[in-house]
């Protein structure tokens, strides 16, 4: 009995044929090897710090090439597995002075999720692609691609970092997708791109040509004809970036060098100071001195402070990196905990079995407690009967994740602040890639967000994702005022949600169901032999 992918020359499409005899063939599978890691690293150019977005639209083409002329099925998800793994290890390379070579298994773990992707592309792209099964191509590999996407976009896998959506912050089009579906329907189009270039490659033409034009119609209708959120007033947002401090005394002298750049803002009229990521080392709450100097500092710049506390709690047990507001008057009592951590950053999984990672890298040392739920704050009034400006604060790692920033805005957020810092990685590709998170939290939200940092790249981006100014870089130690445009517009995406993950498990189901009739089935061409001789008696 045949299979949903049953050659039809007979047996499993997985068992590839004769292999080819002794080291020659041996040889061929590792160069088919490293060439499937090297296709999978090929994406991580089109993200900051490379910036080669245009990249995306091609990128994906070698390594679809190279899985549809996988032998079987079996090397197809091989295929899939380690171009998965080349795509997480050129991603998070910055990871390795922290995780050392505990980031090699963690990529081929990872890498596992394009398995299964692999298997797909082959079915429907191997062989000579039918007409059906290329049209069902179109829409069923960028959906399999969206659901690794999200799968792997769970915290403990290690979150939503270099979705290929996210390498398009920059493009006005692709700023106006994801208001409508989100980083997801940017990535969705990004691989039906790279699809429908394959198909111009392999045939059938036509139906390449035809899924290129979709994909320009979907993204200028996105460019043109979903609106630009309408700006309602304005607000005047500072970031202070102390920069790096090293040594046993460094603490104390960024939180010095934060309060020197801090004053020098009086009299910009502010609506708000933002500090970034762990600026403050101890808990204000149980620190009354540290508080009256906090509450100094609101009153020398006529505004409240958005500080950032990673220290041990006065009055609960553990630590916590939390987002505190101060006013004038001293601790307003608004604070946010930090609800998803870092991996091995900021807590070790299963640290009885993994606590030797500690040792090996930069593990925490201590896993940080996780917040509960998220907060909106309140700012002081500036005017008597009008009320004071939402925020919606997130800390650093939690930037990523699309549903967070569009449940503080279901929640009333009119500015998302991101405080955030990459002490450890500021001469790797990481600054710049989490800068560029926030344009994309904010084309999708319809609300400014404000990227402060400790040290890094700290950035303002208005409701549209556009800049609303120039970034502070790594090397900066300033502070700087942004007027950003402020709106009440309710995207789709904030209305509609995940709505092109579930339309991608939609997509992928039916194909599965379709394969497992048989019609998706991939045909080899029949071999050629000597054509038969007619004898007429």
């Amino acid at each position: 009995m045949r299979g949903p992918f049953t050659s039809r020359r007979g047996g499993r499409a997985g068992d590839g044929g004769h292999a080819a005899p002794g080291a020659r063939g041996a040889g061929r599978a590792v160069g088919r090897s490293l060439l499937a890691v090297g296709c999978g690293a090929l994406p991580a150019l089109a993200f900051p710090a490379p910036g080669l977005w245009w990249w995306a639209y091609l990128t994906l083409v070698p390594w679809l090439l190279l899985i549809r002329t996988a032998p079987g099925a079996r090397r197809a998800g091989l295929d899939g597995w380690l171009g998965g793994l080349g795509f997480v290890l050129a991603l998070h390379h910055w990871l390795l002075p922290s995780l050392h070579v505990f980031l090699f298994p963690l990529a081929a773990l990872l890498g596992l999720l394009w398995l299964p992707w692999g298997v797909l592309v082959r079915a429907l792209l191997g062989g000579p692609p039918s007409a059906t099964r290329a049209v069902a191509a179109l829409l069923a590999v960028p959906s399999g691609w969206l659901l690794v996407e999200l799968v792997r976009s769970w915290e403990g896998l290690g979150g939503p970092w270099g979705l290929l959506g996210a390498s398009q912050w920059q493009v006005p089009a692709a700023l106006r997708l994801a208001s409508v579906g989100g980083v997801w329907l940017v990535s969705f189009v990004v691989v039906a791109v790279n699809t429908a270039a394959v198909l111009l490659a392999v045939g059938p033409r036509s139906v390449g040509f035809a899924g290129l034009t979709a994909c320009a119609l979907v993204a200028a209708t996105a460019a043109w004809g979903v609106p630009v959120p309408r700006g309602t007033g304005t607000v005047r947002v500072a970031m202070v970036q102390p920069g790096v401090f090293d040594g046993p005394d460094g603490p104390g002298r960024r939180l010095a060098r934060a309060e020197e750049l801090t004053r020098s803002l009086a009299g910009e009229r502010l609506d708000l100071v933002v500090w970034g990521e762990s600026g403050v080392g101890a808990d204000p709450a149980g620190d009354p001195a540290l508080a009256a100097r906090l509450a100094a500092l609101s009153r020398a710049v006529d505004a409240p402070l958005l500080v950032n506390v990673d220290a041990r709690g006065a009055d609960r047990p553990g630590i916590h990196k939390s987002a505190v507001l101060v006013g004038p008057g001293g601790l307003t009592g608004d604070r946010y905990d930090k609800m998803r951590l870092v991996p091995f950053g900021e807590y070790v999984p299963a640290r009885g079995l993994l606590g030797w990672v500690t040792s090996a890298g930069r593990a925490a040392e201590e896993d940080r407690r996780r917040g509960t739920e998220p907060v909106v704050m309140s700012l002081p009034a500036r005017e008597a009967g009008v009320p004071g400006l939402r925020v919606g604060p997130l800390v650093c790692f939690e930037s990523a994740f699309p549903d967070m920033s569009r449940h503080l805005v279901r929640e009333g957020a009119a500015l998302l602040v991101v405080q955030s810092s990459t002490s450890t990685f500021q001469d790797s590709w990481a600054p710049a890639q989490h800068a560029s998170l926030a344009a994309l939290r904010a084309a999708e939200t319809g609300r400014p967000v404000v990227h402060a940092t400790l040290t890094g790249i700290s950035a303002a981006y208005g409701p549209d994702g556009r800049p609303g100014g120039p970034s502070l870089g790594t090397g900066a130690s300033a502070a700087v005022v942004r007027e950003l445009p402020l709106s009440e517009a309710t995207t789709l995406y904030v209305r509609w949600g995940d709505w092109p993950v579930y339309g991608a498990l939609a997509v992928v189901g039916a194909v599965c169901a379709a394969g497992a009739g048989g019609a998706l089935r991939t045909t080899a061409p029949a071999p050629r032999g000597p054509r038969a001789r007619t004898v007429r008696g």
